[in-house]
């Protein structure tokens, strides 16, 4: 578990905003449909649902992550799913919250991601790492704080028309 070597570290959490011109239903449908990550992510290249899985709270999807230095598989549960409004995620069911929030503003819909670890995230990283966990913490910080905002501009280019994939950031 965390001897405390993680606990106080600032900033574990992130949140970036977009005007993206769509409903929110419309950009709800895009955001909440996990098939369709890897046309944004700049990490997550492809998520698959569990067998019967269609999106509602409590389902779980698989996520496959690539960077220059590692490749590795997420398993993931529906937190929220509140069409137009709001669709989140728990990696690992209690490790780290990702999510979209969809507010409607003139011209479209406000669309903000959303990132943050959460104790038992923490105290995995501990367990896991050692004594690295700090700096493998920081290391995960900085990849949401980085990709947040290239994941947002690359969802507004495919809600509105453009070509993005996750490959093209």
């Amino acid at each position: 578990m965390d001897d405390g070597r993680l606990a106080g570290m600032p900033d574990l959490t992130h949140a970036d905003s977009v005007v993206v011109a769509v409903s929110p239903d419309e950009l709800y449908d895009l955001v909440s449909d996990v098939t369709r990550t890897g046309e944004w992510s700049p990490v997550c290249v492809a998520c698959w649902w569990d067998e019967g899985a269609t999106g509602r709270v409590g389902d779980w999807f698989t996520g496959r992550n690539v960077t220059p230095e590692r490749t590795w598989e997420t398993r993931s549960q529906v937190a929220v799913a509140d069409r137009g409004r709001e669709f989140a995620w728990l990696v690992g069911g209690s490790r780290v919250r990702w999510g979209y929030t969809l507010e409607p503003v003139d011209g479209g819909t406000r669309l903000t991601e959303s990132w943050a670890f959460l104790p038992d995230g923490l105290a995995f990283m501990a367990e896991r790492y050692g004594e690295d966990a700090p700096r493998q913490v920081q290391l995960r910080t900085r990849a949401a704080r980085e990709g947040i905002p290239a994941t947002l501009a690359a969802i507004r280019r495919v809600a509105e028309g453009g070509p993005a994939t996750g490959s093209d950031l």
